[in-house]
């Protein structure tokens, strides 16, 4: 049987995502996520929209945008949040088991799911116990990847060290907490910096920033 590297993973969390969101208010969708300037809704949506691009619609819409990343990313929101929150959702579980995405490896896609379903849990309240092996994957990709966020630069010249599974990357001064905040603050999201204590902590504090 060939491997189907992470999809089978990143199905399961969309379909998790689009689960704890079935029932959200209509106020919530509104709800600033961690992501600077998006709404929950906002998240929803280019989650919706990472999952729908192929490498051509990719390209396409880069050209059709000035070749302008954000100015594309924006539009992608604004047309899957056009018809509201509920459509956004539904268009989620309908492209839960896609296996298109932009240009990029597909590990990429897991750790965003992860990474923008806990942009949208965490300002909810919600929670979502991820398999540790899904993290630990997740983790490993952007340890060594400074694709788009700048997590491998972020990182760099300290240790990080999970307190709730056998992970570890870096040589320096540590920083150690549960493995879900060390992979959020990679990716510099600075609502994880509470979770997370050592002598390398202000430093990671410094170099991280709302993605």
């Amino acid at each position: 049987m060939p491997d189907s590297g992470p999809w089978p993973e990143i199905h399961r969390e969309r379909a998790a995502l689009a689960d704890d969101l079935a029932d959200l208010s209509a106020t919530a969708w509104s709800t600033p996520s961690l992501c600077r300037k998006w709404t929950v809704h906002d998240v929803l949506g280019h989650v919706v929209a990472t999952a729908k691009l192929t490498p051509v619609t990719f390209f396409t819409r880069l050209a059709g945008s000035g070749f302008r990343f954000a100015a594309m990313t924006a539009g992608n929101i604004t047309r899957e949040t056009a018809g509201g929150p509920e459509a956004t959702l539904a268009q989620l579980r309908a492209c839960t088991n896609a296996t298109t995405g932009p240009p990029g490896p597909a590990d990429s896609w897991l750790g965003e799911i992860v990474v923008h379903g806990t942009d949208i849990r965490w300002p909810l309240g919600l929670d979502r116990a991820f398999p540790l092996a899904t993290l630990v994957q997740v983790a490993e990709f952007y340890r060594r990847s400074n694709l788009l966020i700048g997590a491998k630069n972020r990182i760099a010249g300290l240790t990080l060290r999970a307190s709730d599974t056998e992970w570890s990357t870096g040589a320096g001064p540590e920083v150690r907490g549960p493995l879900l905040a060390l992979v959020m603050v990679m990716t510099g999201r600075q609502a994880a910096l509470e979770w997370l204590t050592g002598a390398g902590l202000d430093q990671l504090s410094a170099r991280c920033h709302t993605a």
